[in-house]
């Protein structure tokens, strides 16, 4: 279980420009659970994902993993059990490196590097096997680097890395957003795939209302740093994308725009 309890987050504390975007802010997630996140820009979605993954710091509440108090943990630590990939799918591989460097440096995530070999070939038959589970092709190719290949082969392969390890959490930050439309497919298929098969705690942010609708089994609509719509289980598989957007368009009025 995750839990972010009374969260209080600035941006530019003590300055002209000092916002706030979150006050007294909570959210439950219960393990197992695969969540939508949805909102404006600016709503505090990606901010929520970097408080739960450490990227910055908080200025009040505490953030939670089965009850134990993570707030002041750094963001290497909690890397170990949490997986995040990201929109841009240069930020989740190494471009340098092979796709059997990449593969090895995944595999080893939050071990001890001594002075051995940075790769096992005792695992590249492993490798090979989990590569080929994404269809593109990738474990015929496990010297060539990974800076040229495509973006959605760079992401099945971030997606991929970030769960090689056992994890708790799966981060999911607009993980789609840069790929084409065809491209973006096989990757939800991928990440449904593995979610369920690893039953990973997941929350996903995306702009792609059909996306938040057709996957996982709960939904959440971010707004000025609030949870103003939480569906889950069959409240949820009755929504549709006309709910979603007629409750932006309330929201667009509200603002004036």
């Amino acid at each position: 279980m995750l839990e972010l309890k009374g969260i209080h987050k600035y941006y530019n504390p003590g300055t002209v420009n000092e916002m706030c975007l979150f006050q007294d802010f909570n959210l439950t997630i219960d393990k197992g659970e695969f969540v939508s996140v949805v909102g404006s820009n600016g709503s505090g979605k990606t901010s929520m994902l970097n408080i739960i993954c450490g990227s910055i710091p908080v200025e009040g509440g505490q953030i939670l993993i089965n009850g134990s108090d993570i707030t002041k943990q750094k963001e290497y630590k909690r890397n170990q059990r949490i997986g995040r990939v990201y929109q841009n799918p240069a930020m989740g591989t190494c471009p340098t490196m092979t796709i059997l460097e990449n593969m090895s440096l995944a595999d080893n995530k939050g071990k001890v590097f001594g002075l051995s070999r940075g790769t096992n070939k005792a695992r590249i038959d492993y490798y090979r096997e989990q590569l080929s589970q994404l269809g593109l092709g990738l474990e015929d190719k496990m010297d060539v680097k990974v800076g040229a290949l495509s973006g959605g082969q760079r992401q099945a392969m971030a997606l991929l890395m970030s769960t090689m390890t056992p994890i708790e959490f799966l981060i999911l930050d607009e993980h789609t957003a840069a790929l084409d439309p065809k491209t973006a497919e096989l990757i939800m298929e991928l990440t449904d795939k593995i979610v369920k098969e690893k039953n990973l705690t997941t929350i996903m942010v995306t702009h792609n209302l059909r996306y938040a609708i057709e996957y996982g089994n709960r939904l959440v609509m971010m707004h000025q740093g609030n949870a103003i719509l939480d569906k889950k289980g069959e409240e949820k598989d009755k929504m549709s994308v006309d709910d979603i957007l007629t409750l932006f368009n309330e929201i667009s009025i509200e603002c004036g725009n």
